[in-house]
């Protein structure tokens, strides 16, 4: 078992993503027991990652369904492609076809658009369906995707029923917004996703940013670890990190010092209380708390 899952973390890791043990755990288990992966953590801190690079490693398509406050059945699975209907309809005109092959015609599945679900299911080798936020949808939802997941097949009116020949491999993420029902928790496996260790997100710097300073990875690294201490509105995660260090790189920075942090801050912190309280915090403490001399 160590071994596969040692093999598991050199495939994400060949797939660009900088993983550790539980989190190869996790999506092997999900693999093979074909069980939705329910992924949480802060914001930024690379839970959508996971469910591109399981696509990527399974050589597979990933079907993203984002969730948003309203989300309901009718906007994930399908509808009609009225236009389409219409044009048809026009064009039969005349043809003296029968009503009911008139309609047995527009209510076919050429005329159909398939949202994420529907597409999720009708694939000829199985997708990886990327949930993503579940916690900005509502209770009713997540009943909906329990019943989904318990049998993998709808029925459209007009067509019939659909089963899936090939179930997709399901990751679902979370910011825990609000709590999730019970009934989901158990229905999936379960990851929590923290903000990386400094010796990790180095790692991460180094990966994702091309032609970075080693000085000025590790710089960053610490910064970050030192700023996700301080009383924010909004932590920021990996995201952020990286999105900084590409900045950093860009102006050709091999070393973080005040005047450079202050110039860029707005990489990093995206809240006007949050700049406050970092300048607070340097004020007491001094920018040497975040940016350590290197030896």
């Amino acid at each position: 078992m160590r071994k596969e899952i040692q093999r598991i973390q050199e495939l994400m890791e060949a797939a660009d993503y900088v993983t550790d043990a539980p989190v190869a755990t996790s999506v092997h288990l999900a693999t093979i027991l074909r069980k939705p992966l329910l992924i949480e953590g802060h914001a930024g801190v690379g839970k959508t990652e996971v469910a591109k690079v399981m696509a990527r490693m399974l050589g597979a398509t990933l079907i993203r369904l984002q969730c948003y406050e309203g989300l309901d059945a009718a906007m994930a699975l399908y509808e009609w492609n009225y236009q389409k209907q219409l044009l048809h309809i026009k064009l039969e005109e005349g043809s003296g076809r029968p009503t009911e092959q008139k309609e047995a015609a527009i209510f076919s599945e050429p005329f159909l658009l398939k949202r994420p679900l529907l597409q999720a299911i009708t694939q000829e080798t199985s997708p990886v369906l990327l949930v993503d936020e579940i916690d900005r949808s509502d209770e009713e939802f997540e009943a909906f995707l329990l019943e989904i997941f318990s049998e993998w097949q709808i029925t459209i009116p007009e067509i019939g029923t659909i089963k899936a020949a090939h179930p997709p491999h399901v990751i679902l993420t979370s910011n825990r917004n609000r709590e999730l029902s019970d009934a989901l928790r158990r229905r999936c496996l379960y990851l929590w996703v923290d903000y990386p260790s400094f010796e990790k997100e180095v790692r991460i710097v180094e990966r994702k940013v091309p032609g970075v300073n080693a000085r000025l990875a590790r710089e960053i690294a610490r910064f970050m670890e030192s700023l996700r201490a301080v009383r924010l509105s909004k932590v920021p995660g990996v995201a952020e990190t990286l999105d900084w260090a590409r900045a950093l790189t860009a102006l050709h920075a091999d070393h973080l010092d005040a005047e450079l942090v202050a110039e860029t801050l707005g990489c990093v912190l995206k809240d006007a209380d949050d700049v406050k309280r970092f300048r607070a915090e340097v004020a007491s403490a001094g920018i040497g708390k975040f940016i350590p001399v290197e030896g």
